[in-house]
């Protein structure tokens, strides 16, 4: 087998260069000296003979093969830097604590059941849990803070198992003008009045989950549990996943709009790791134990991957 002639230093050189727009900020984010990061992209074009960047003007400038070895390069370092997770999570054996985000929209009391028998076999194992919404379960994914994640869509790149499907209605105080208008009920009805809303955690991409209307009048919450009092109280409506508020249902305190159409929308939820090899026995056992209670869960009310 032919050795590999650019250490991956040197690619990291590079893609600092790249990155940090020039080889003064590359030196300073890779805290090694301006000449050693200029020395290490010039043995790229030495070793391989190729052209990196180019002078376009006053400002050096990615080359055709330049960018196709800048693209590579990242794979290059993306799979070393799994490689060695990998290896430390194989040689710390039982980790001592699991990361892991799930939506909001999942049940609950059937996470708490899955925390519950994880807890009674492992008490010595800590669970940091990050109930999140839409983008934000992405960002923890992908940003390599979780070991995996329940959310509602599977991010480029990686693999998810269908885990149930929660159906979502649209709910409001049943002294809430919306209910007293005695008919079914338009889209048009509904911009009409105040659409209560869950912010997305992302950090990036600030949106409201469950603003499907474009409703101009909203509030929007961090938590539930406010939007679910909101909407006792009176203040608007919004759209619950069903189990969510299945007691205030049962009590009379919520009632669902009778809606013409689109009375009920269903949300897919996924089990996805963040990567799947680096995965330890900790967090694949509470992966495995949520598996297996979202099946029986759905099982026990005679529905395949669903849960209502």
């Amino acid at each position: 087998m032919a050795q590999p002639r650019i250490s991956l230093e040197q690619w990291r050189a590079l893609l600092a260069v790249v990155d940090e727009g020039g080889y003064a900020q590359a030196s300073a984010a890779l805290h090694k000296t301006q000449s050693a990061v200029t020395y290490a992209v010039q043995k790229v074009e030495s070793l391989l003979d190729v052209k990196v960047f180019e002078i376009q003007g006053r400002k050096a400038q990615l080359t055709p093969v330049g960018d196709v070895l800048v693209r590579r390069a990242r794979d290059v370092l993306d799979e070393a830097e799994a490689l060695e997770r990998s290896a430390k999570s194989l040689a710390r054996g039982w980790e001592p604590e699991v990361r892991l985000a799930v939506e909001i929209l999942f049940p609950t009391w059937l996470l708490l059941e899955c925390f519950g028998e994880f807890g009674g076999a492992h008490p010595e194992t800590r669970i940091e849990l990050h109930e999140s919404v839409l983008g934000g379960t992405d960002e923890l994914l992908t940003g390599g803070l979780v070991d995996f994640a329940v959310t509602s869509s599977v991010p480029p790149g990686y693999l998810g198992d269908l885990l149930m499907t929660i159906p979502i209605v649209a709910a409001a105080a049943p002294h809430h003008p919306l209910h007293q208008l005695g008919r079914p009920l338009t889209q048009r009805d509904l911009r009409r009045h105040r659409h209560l809303v869950i912010r997305d955690t992302a950090q990036r991409r600030k949106r409201e989950t469950g603003n499907w209307l474009g409703a101009n009048q909203r509030w929007t919450f961090s938590h539930k549990a406010s939007q679910i009092a909101a909407a006792c109280m009176g203040h608007g409506f919004a759209w619950f996943p069903i189990d969510t508020i299945r007691t205030e249902l049962d009590s009379g305190r919520l009632a669902r709009l009778p809606l013409r159409e689109g009375a009920e929308r269903r949300a897919e939820l996924y089990l996805v790791h963040a990567d799947r090899d680096c995965t330890g026995p900790a967090a694949t056992r509470l992966a495995e134990i949520i598996r297996a209670s979202v099946a029986k869960a759905c099982a026990g009310r005679g529905e395949a991957g669903a849960a209502e």
